[in-house]
């Protein structure tokens, strides 16, 4: 099963908001961005109501994707999703697995951080922290944050990003 019959099956039921995946940096298993993308565009043409994005560190790639995605006629809402680095290890092997890039820059960071759990926890929270103002000043429609059953760190990210936005907006 695909996740396009998946989409069809469960609209099939109605009453349900479908939300699909959608990888800025493309699928790991799709050939090129122009099969992933119109793998996406089929899940939603099938009924899906919003795009969450598999996580990336580079907010250049979202809004790539996004213009790609509305250069093919997606016209649902598209919804960053952001993974914040706590660990280094797990993010290279979660990285791996999903096709996603760490920059350059944060990558030296957390590197140079080596076995200090609470800096690279520092480090990382800060990056998603300047990755979600950037995104919200940009008008996105809202921010998924995968936590991995950790709570700690979204409470940090929540409380410095509320008023840095409020001294913007």
């Amino acid at each position: 099963l695909h996740a396009d019959e998946l989409v069809r099956h469960i609209n099939g039921f109605g009453g349900f908001g479908i939300a699909v995946a959608g990888y800025p940096e493309k699928h790991v298993e799709a050939p090129d961005f122009d099969t992933d993308l119109q793998n996406l565009k089929r899940k939603l043409d099938l009924g899906a109501d919003v795009v969450i994005t598999q996580l990336f560190y580079d907010n250049q790639c979202f809004y790539d994707f996004v213009e790609r995605c509305r250069n093919i006629g997606i016209t649902k809402p598209i919804v960053p999703g952001l993974l914040p680095i706590l660990n280094l290890d797990q993010i290279k092997r979660i990285t791996g697995v999903c096709g996603s890039d760490i920059p350059k820059e944060l990558l030296y960071k957390l590197s140079a951080a080596g076995d200090d759990r609470k800096t690279v926890q520092k480090i990382g929270i800060g990056h998603t922290v300047e990755q979600a103002i950037d995104l919200l000043e940009q008008g996105v429609p809202g921010i998924h944050f995968y936590v991995l059953n950790q709570y700690f760190h979204i409470s940090q990210i929540m409380q410095q990003i509320r008023p840095q936005l409020a001294v913007k907006g």
